[in-house]
């Protein structure tokens, strides 16, 4: 009988974990993929009468696979409680490496469906938008002239949730300017890029050459998002500098800022290239940043280059070896 849990500290008896305790082989042969969806489902819907409906089974028959697994694993995976389930400190543990496995296989599934249609490799990346509107159009279409069959999935993402989806396996490469540590990723320098100020043409900071970022903060700013790149840079420059920053708006997109910045609601930061490429979207002026921080890296980062799929690693390497500038 597997030991079930409940919050008010009751539980079913212990199971022998001498008797239980599986080797390596017998534990993932006590493992099946139904289970495991199941117990996906469970935690996601928060109760196994819901999970139930959504995957037109019975109740009772999740149950019995809940328990058969929390037998195979000799833990609690669950909180039973009369509104549904909460996961236990293995079960969230458990939750992880479920998502990852089954991710895995539907990728497998894809990957393989797509070799018999022709296709020739797949590789997954989310970028953030700095990287995608300054260099991957051109990085990636010239990869994709060279490998006509190599299918690109490139997605949009903040740089902490790219960082995340490569640690969980959901994307095979990152770009991104990352802003925390990465643990056990690895990294490569894929290019630099410098911040500048944009500013209305006829803006009092629009004649100077060069400006500090704390000479900016008398004026009101628009902003990215507040998990963006570029506004945690700004948020610690205010920081350390002990000042506010008069945030006005924020907007998710830069040619959305520098619409707002013509339009006279503040000035805002973005990067250089980008803002010679959005150059039609406002009568804007851009001043240089003199803050050392203004000049970025943007890293490539994966769990392991050497590990990845071929495709991968060929993009890897084609993008490692663009100027980096």
């Amino acid at each position: 009988m597997a030991a079930i849990a409940y919050r008010d500290g009751r539980s079913t008896q212990c199971i022998n974990n001498r008797a239980m305790r599986p080797t390596e082989r017998s534990f993932a042969r006590r493992l099946d993929l139904t289970s495991l969806q199941l117990f996906v489902a469970v935690c996601e819907h928060g109760s196994i009468g819901k999970a139930a409906e959504h995957e037109f089974i019975a109740a009772s028959a999740i149950s019995k696979r809940l328990a058969d697994l929390e037998t195979a694993l000799a833990t609690p995976l669950l909180y039973r409680h009369a509104r549904g389930v909460e996961l236990t400190p293995a079960g969230e543990s458990f939750l992880h490496h479920a998502r990852s496995m089954l991710f895995s296989l539907d990728k497998m599934q894809g990957e393989l469906s797509e070799y018999a249609d022709g296709v020739r490799g797949h590789v997954r990346i989310h970028a953030n938008m700095s990287a995608i509107v300054q260099f991957l159009p051109e990085d990636l279409g010239a990869f994709t002239q060279k490998h006509e069959q190599v299918k690109i999935d490139l997605e949009e993402q903040l740089s902490t949730n790219i960082i995340r989806a490569v640690q969980e396996g959901s994307a095979d490469l990152g770009i991104c300017n990352p802003q925390v540590q990465l643990g056990k990723l690895q990294a490569r320098l894929y290019r630099r890029d410098q911040l500048v100020v944009a500013v209305p043409r006829h803006h009092p900071l629009a004649a100077w050459p060069v400006v500090a970022f704390t000479d900016t903060l008398a004026y009101d700013h628009v902003g990215l998002h507040s998990n963006s790149a570029i506004y945690q840079a700004m948020r610690r420059a205010a920081l350390e500098a002990n000042q506010a920053i008069h945030l006005r708006i924020q907007v998710t997109g830069l040619d959305a800022m520098c619409r707002m910045i013509h339009n006279g609601l503040g000035i805002g930061l973005l990067p250089k290239r980008a803002f010679e490429l959005l150059q039609g979207v406002g009568d804007l002026q851009a001043v240089a940043l003199s803050d050392t921080w203004a000049e970025r890296d943007i890293q490539i980062i994966a769990r392991d280059f050497e590990a990845l799929p071929l495709t991968a690693r060929m993009l890897a390497e084609h993008l490692c070896a663009e100027p980096n500038q």
